[in-house]
């Protein structure tokens, strides 16, 4: 039995069916490379789910991490936490805006959760929200609300807020939902989990109008498309739009975990003392992480990186001309593989055996969200192995219909 199979057999005798049982077992990895429990190397394309915005052991991280833990690990939020505060002044310092304040907690579920509450104290009277058709924000139930995807939302509800889902991308539909008694917009600036699926051009600008027509919040979530992900700190700035809230976590923190919730202007003191808190929000390790990666992008020019990559690797990608694949979509390293129907899990179950981790997020996409660090030369090597991985899935799909 190898490695990975006797790994199997204990997560289905310990862990909650949640995820059912995965496929490999990564036990370490370097920089885009991982590593699995039978010495199998990938090139990782997913990044933890556009976590590991640094790739694996990235030295800077690690001395973060080492240095933070050996010096104090855990404050809660009864008192200052120096690290904590300089990340907040870092983010403050990315949005451009000295009104802004953060709230730090664990992930982006507890980002929007905050977002949500800070929403509502604003809104006096006010509990009606717009989000999109396909969105998610996550799986606590007032993020759950917000995601448009009734298969994972609909065994859970009623929720405590009314939600009407619009078609994402269609900025009239946007605009007729929201009047006088919207609380709020939530937006992603691109849909992630739906297959990265970009806006038209002006539909966040057109979003916002809407908003200050009606006395509307517009929060923006860029728990998956911020901190550099298309090659700005935050992927609604293609579009120059300033959001009242923003919320943020999955890269900032380069593999651990954190979250955060940035109000702008008067969402900048909608949450007073005792409103909200989190016991290891701001948490001294994760915020020194944070700092390192932030640290890294800014002085190894990886903002400009990320844009000039994507740019040349979609154009790689789309260049390919392969059975199944239909297109690619999305901006920096934020990518998708349009697909023919079905396709999409076989086209990452090909990658996978031909040591190349990527992510069908359903049956007509596959999400590429590498490391930033990404290298033009790593990224040709799956570019030119597509059309092999594609022939393998093509065969594949041909045998199961």
């Amino acid at each position: 039995m190898s490695e990975t199979a006797k790994l199997q057999q204990r997560w289905e005798a310990a862990l909650m069916g949640t995820y059912g049982t995965p496929p490999i077992a990564l036990v370490s990895g370097s920089g885009c490379q991982v590593v699995d429990a039978d010495g199998r190397t990938y090139l990782d394309l997913v990044a933890g789910i556009a976590v590991s915005a640094l790739g694996h052991a990235h030295p800077a991280v690690v001395e973060a991490v080492r240095r933070q833990v050996a010096t104090i690990a855990h404050t809660s939020n009864l008192y200052i936490n120096p690290v904590a505060l300089e990340l907040a002044e870092r983010l403050v310092a990315l949005v451009g805006d000295d009104s802004a304040r953060v709230f730090l907690c664990n992930d982006g579920a507890t980002a929007n959760e905050a977002a949500i509450k800070a929403v509502l104290r604003m809104q006096a009277g006010r509990r009606r929200f717009v989000a999109a058709e396909r969105s998610f924000h996550g799986r606590t139930l007032g993020a759950l609300a917000l995601t448009g995807k009734a298969a994972i939302r609909e065994p859970f509800g009623p929720f405590g807020i009314e939600v009407e889902f619009v078609p994402y991308g269609d900025g009239e539909a946007l605009a007729s939902a929201v009047d006088e008694t919207t609380a709020a917009v939530f937006l992603e600036p691109t849909l992630g989990e739906a297959g990265v699926v970009p806006p038209p051009a002006g539909y966040l600008t057109s979003a916002r109008a809407a908003c200050d027509a009606a006395g509307a919040v517009l929060v923006i979530d860029e728990v998956q498309g911020g901190i550099a992900r298309t090659g700005k700190w935050f992927a609604h700035q293609h579009e120059g739009v300033v959001p009242d809230l923003i919320t943020l976590a999955k890269g900032l923190g380069g593999g651990l975990p954190i979250g955060a919730c940035i109000g702008i202007g008067a969402a900048a003191s909608a949450l007073q003392r005792g409103d909200h808190g989190s016991t290891f929000g701001g948490n001294p390790v994760s915020c020194a992480a944070a700092l390192a990666v932030i640290d890294v992008i800014e002085t190894e020019g990886l903002l400009d990186h990320v844009e000039e990559l994507g740019r040349q690797w979609s154009a790689d990608l789309a260049a390919g001309g392969v059975e199944l694949v239909t297109g690619v979509r999305g901006r920096g390293l934020w990518l998708a593989l349009e697909t023919k129907a079905g396709a999409a899990p076989a086209i990452e179950f090909a990658s996978r055996d031909r040591g190349f981790i990527v992510n069908a997020t359903g049956p007509d996409a596959v999400r590429l969200a590498p490391p930033l660090i990404l290298t033009a030369d790593a990224a040709r090597t799956f570019s030119e192995a597509l059309p092999g991985i594609v022939s393998e899935a093509a065969s594949a799909v041909r045998l199961s219909a």
